[in-house]
């Protein structure tokens, strides 16, 4: 049988993808850092405060899908990790410059 294929009746100019852009000059007072890991926080906070929410209402049996308080338990607890790894090798390469200065 032979096998019937499209016909292309339009080729658009094409980009690469998958290439990650540097970011745009900015000043070196940390604020980009600052800022990137407050929203990592707020995030956390929102997704352990889901979790808690579906957490009691598991404990009090209004939950319907248990399934979803399981996810909800895994997001806060693996993007709180995320944030705690962040922080700390942020620390470590603060100490790491702060000993090649001495």
């Amino acid at each position: 049988m032979p096998m019937n294929i499209a016909a292309v009746t339009a080729v658009s100019a094409t980009t690469p993808t998958g290439f990650i852009q540097a970011p745009a000059a900015t000043g070196t007072d940390g604020s980009a850092f600052a800022n990137a890991l407050g929203g990592a926080v707020n995030e956390v906070q929102t997704l352990q405060g889901i979790s808690n929410d579906l957490s009691i209402k598991a404990v009090t049996g209004d939950l319907t899908d248990i399934h979803a308080a399981t996810l909800a338990s895994t997001r806060a607890s693996v993007a709180l990790e995320m944030v705690s790894t962040f922080r700390n090798r942020g620390v470590e390469a603060f100490n790491e410059i702060m000993r090649m200065q001495a």
